[in-house]
């Protein structure tokens, strides 16, 4: 068995605003093909047209080879041996940055690919699982260019998320920082504290929430100061407080802090996840398994996570392609709690609603382990030409 062909999509939702911190915009898809006609799909989240470029251009010299030329006439089962390869010689593209992504998607739509040979669901092939559900988190990101509308926006999409039965939910407050949404800069953190009670006491201390707040703080002490202030709202964690960078502020503030500290969403390799473990001491590493370089190296991670008693939540702000995986991931993943998932009910873009003819189903907050083969996941081609930009 060989592959015979590689292809990129880059896709982009026609009424795309720049100022939103939505990734779930556009998306880039991988489609590996074989010559017995079976082919498997994989997405990363980075820029589509980066990513499409690298893995499209030829290469030149031994450590500067192109991706698809690489995998041209290849076995896709060797997956592992495909990833080293890959990894080794487009060096000089790869070893950071949009080269990792490529890799992610590649990986990510061969385990879907040998699932399909195999006839087994991709966590087989991963080594198993003692999991019978996978708990995913309602990701929510609320609308609104203003303070008000933007606080109320969050309060609505929690209280729909618990009525649709989701046991947890992540609140993105993006309201300071060089993330916010919308240009929304509040400086004051007692509006973050505010907004924080307002959805604790919309849905009650049952439901488990998280916050996002997208790198909000210039240092530990700052962050500190504004997590004290939500200590009695029972936060599971809180996420990417801090610049991902500053690994000595992130183990002070995870040495004081009330509340649990998570970061990971943009680190690449497991190397990258290890230092944040062991220098930044965090509590939680969320590897986003497009980004981090696929299934085989967000396994990697997960079982260093294990052997260092760190909690798993992989990020994931994309298509029920990488919710999937990541549903996959979580179910190898011992020490995985929740996976991020962004509910089609309460969703902006298409392409999260749309790319994917059916998805895995949460019923009673949890998703059960797949049963079909690969991801267990089918594009839906119509969408995938509609949303393509040419």
């Amino acid at each position: 068995m060989k592959i015979t062909n590689v292809e990129c999509y880059a896709l982009l939702i026609p009424d795309f605003d720049v100022d939103a911190c939505s990734s779930a915009q556009d998306n880039l898809v991988v489609k590996i093909t074989t010559d017995t006609g079976l082919y498997g799909i994989g997405e990363t989240d980075t820029n589509p047209w980066g990513v499409k470029a690298i893995i499209d251009a030829p290469g030149t010299h031994a450590i500067g080879r192109g991706f698809k030329e690489l995998l041209i006439g290849k076995d896709p089962r060797n997956v592992e041996g495909l990833w080293y390869e890959l990894n080794e010689k487009t060096m000089m593209t790869s070893r950071r940055g949009l080269g990792i992504c490529a890799i992610g998607a590649v990986d990510m739509a061969l385990w879907d690919l040998c699932g399909k040979i195999y006839e087994q669901p991709t966590w087989k092939l991963l080594g198993g699982s003692t999991k019978e559900y996978i708990y995913p988190y309602a990701s929510l990101l609320p609308e609104g260019d203003n303070l008000k509308d933007y606080s109320d926006s969050l309060v609505d999409k929690v209280t729909k998320a618990n009525k649709l039965g989701y046991k947890a939910a992540k609140l993105e407050i993006c309201i300071k920082g060089p993330y916010s949404h919308n240009n929304i800069q509040i400086e004051d953190d007692a509006e973050f504290a505010k907004m924080v009670h307002r959805c604790r006491q919309a849905v009650g201390n049952e439901m488990t929430l998280m916050a996002d707040v997208a790198y909000a703080w210039r240092d530990w002490k700052s962050a500190l100061r504004a997590l004290q202030m939500v200590k009695e709202d029972n936060l599971y964690f809180i996420e990417t407080p801090i610049r991902i960078e500053d690994l000595e502020g992130m183990a002070k503030l995870s040495h004081l802090s009330p509340v649990r500290i998570a970061t990971g969403e943009m680190l690449q390799t497991r190397f990258e996840c290890m230092e944040t473990i062991d220098k930044g001491k965090v509590d939680v590493i969320q590897p986003d398994v497009g980004r981090v370089g696929g299934l085989t190296e967000a396994k990697r991670v997960t079982q260093y996570a294990e052997d260092k008693g760190v909690l798993v939540v992989p990020h994931c702000w994309k298509s029920a392609i990488g919710i999937a995986a990541s549903v996959h991931l979580s179910a190898v993943s011992p020490t995985c709690t929740f996976i991020e998932f962004l509910p089609k009910e309460l969703a902006e873009s298409q392409l999260r609603k749309e790319l994917v003819l059916e998805e895995h189903e949460v019923v009673n907050g949890a998703i059960a382990l797949p049963t079909k083969p690969g991801l267990g996941i089918e594009i839906n081609q119509n969408k995938l030409e509609e949303y393509l930009v040419k």
